[in-house]
């Protein structure tokens, strides 16, 4: 009898499928791909996969390639098995060449990024999430030149607390948005606006700024900050981060109140919670809360289920908080839904 329940629990185990780092291919996914110019690794990834940030599981790196986890317009990729696993193959598209007759020159396209730039460019350089004693300590502006309460691009402007020493160019921000932990309270940073650059022509208390770029009004108590490294890398792996994530949304960009596809959104995990760009994180709609009306006295309530909502990437991270970028969303999003490891 008991050889018997062996067996079977033996032939049933036989049957059910392996799951463990199993890839889930697109079911109409190519066989080959030329990338073109426009493409992101997300797009890429999800013409192959039904999970776009598995690539990690199927991507094959030739170290006799250059660069090889980057991907260029006219790479072609190749879809083939390895020890009956799927793996992506890069082929190296041609690169065109530049003769003169000093200088042999290679002109080489950029690599594909991972996500649109067009979606992230602004929040890479410009925004920033500061602890209160930075805007506390940072330059600021006194007056303008005009006695105008406001100024813009083409005004000049006094700033006190410039050092001698600093840089030429800053960029100027206002306080914003108090980031706090919605579970726990804890402030975790202060939004910092973006509102002009400026760039120094007289040193002194106060220096005279001149302002070379507003995308809105400058005005008396903005600070400056001296303007942050704009070398960003977008060339980052989309995948699922190596330990469990929990957090939520705690601000959503543009006033909005409902979160689409490509839409920027603040969460409160960050380096401290083992946070890297490239994570992608599952949403997950909070279950609403409601009474039951079937109870005799109908003041029970009950709280639904949280559901899938969509994923979301990280690409910008600070100690306490992160930027995402949603990559999909198959429900409405709102603020305080919770995001968790993708699967």
């Amino acid at each position: 009898m008991i050889r018997r329940i062996v067996l079977s629990l033996f032939f049933i185990l036989l049957s059910l499928p392996i799951v463990a780092n199993e890839v889930e291919l697109n079911p109409d996914h190519p066989k080959r791909y030329t990338v073109v110019k426009g493409d992101t690794l997300w797009d890429i990834s999800g013409m192959f996969l039904k999970f776009p940030w598995h690539w990690p599981d199927i991507w094959y790196v030739n170290p006799q390639i250059e660069n090889p986890h980057l991907i260029y317009p006219g790479d072609e990729l190749s879809l083939v098995y390895r020890d009956g696993r799927p793996v992506l193959e890069l082929n190296r598209g041609k690169r065109d060449v530049k003769l003169s007759p000093q200088v042999r020159e290679t002109m080489l396209d950029k690599p594909i990024p991972t996500i649109p730039l067009s979606a992230v460019g602004p929040f890479l350089s410009k925004p920033r999430v500061v602890g209160a004693e930075v805007l506390d300590n940072a330059p600021y502006v006194v007056a303008s030149a005009d006695e105008r309460l406001i100024s813009a691009s083409g005004d000049y402007v006094y700033a006190r607390g410039v050092e001698p020493d600093s840089s030429d160019d800053f960029a100027v921000f206002r306080g914003g948005k108090v980031y706090t932990d919605p579970d726990t309270s804890e402030v975790l940073g202060y939004e910092a606006i973006y509102t002009a650059d400026a760039s120094l022509v007289t040193e002194g208390d106060p220096a005279k700024m001149d302002i070379t770029y507003s995308n809105r009004e400058v005005q008396i108590g903005d600070r400056l900050l001296e303007i942050e490294d704009e070398n960003y890398d977008l060339n980052f792996i989309p995948r699922s981060p190596e330990q469990q994530m929990d957090g939520r949304i705690i601000s959503v960009f543009d006033g909005v109140s409902q979160v689409g596809q490509y839409q920027i959104v603040v969460l409160n995990l960050g380096n401290r919670d083992g946070l890297e760009t490239g994570h992608v994180l599952s949403v997950w709609k909070a279950g609403e809360t409601i009474p039951d009306q079937v109870t005799a006295d109908r003041k029970d309530v009950v709280t639904l289920p949280d559901e899938h909502a969509g994923e979301a990437m990280v690409f910008k991270i600070y100690d306490k908080v992160s930027f995402a970028l949603v990559m999909k969303a198959t429900k409405a999003i709102h603020l305080y839904d919770r995001v968790k490891s993708a699967p």
